[in-house]
């Protein structure tokens, strides 16, 4: 498995402390402890690049990450790690404090090529998943839902898990989002993401 090359850029709460957007970018989103900060340092090859905590709600701001080939092919990237939610152990202030940086973020990011949203795998669909789903189709944001933890159910349960995801979301959607079942653990889904980044990249600037 190629690692990429990638750098911290910096962290911030307002646009003027993100990077100028100069390169495609993806954000990271998903309900705290989903796994998100596991998958990004698995997709990039890099252990310690995203910090990874057994405590949900380590993410306080907008993380950002400039993302490469080691041999420099292909467009590079911007990579936004956003902050957890759901995590009912913070405050109602710096819940709804989080919630309007994500939501301005992603709705005056002009770079933002798609929102990579983390659900897990091993539980019913839940109703904040739901929202922000909901909520980005509403806003006319692009979305890729990234299935996680596949390593921790045998097939026939991830199957059924997402057909009943699927079927949840088909109350309210024509036309069902991408889907991607990964694995922090075993690598799995890290192909199909990075082929459906490099797909987007080469319409960068055209």
């Amino acid at each position: 498995m190629e690692n990429l090359r990638a750098e911290h850029l910096g962290s911030g709460r307002e646009a003027e402390h993100w990077p100028k957007p100069t390169l495609p970018e993806y954000a990271f989103i998903g309900r705290s402890n989903v796994g998100k900060s596991s998958l990004i340092n698995m997709l990039v090859g890099i252990h310690r690049l995203a910090r990874v905590s057994g405590t949900p709600g380590r993410t306080r701001n907008v993380e950002h990450f400039r993302v490469e080939a080691h041999k420099g092919k292909g467009q590079a990237w911007m990579l936004a790690d956003l902050p957890g939610y759901g995590f009912a152990k913070t405050s109602k202030a710096e819940r709804a404090t989080w919630l309007n940086m994500i939501r301005t973020y992603l709705r005056e990011r002009e770079n933002l090529q798609c929102v990579f949203l983390l659900v897990d795998v091993r539980h019913e669909p839940q109703q904040n998943d739901l929202d922000m789903i909901q909520w980005l189709g509403e806003e006319g944001i692009p979305f890729v839902i990234l299935f996680t933890k596949s390593d921790k159910l045998k097939q026939p349960s991830i199957v059924s898990n997402v057909a009943r995801f699927k079927r949840t979301l088909k109350k309210t959607w024509e036309t069902l989002p991408h889907l991607i079942i990964t694995s922090a653990e075993s690598g799995k889904g890290r192909d199909e993401l990075l082929a459906f980044i490099a797909d987007v990249n080469s319409r960068w600037g055209a």
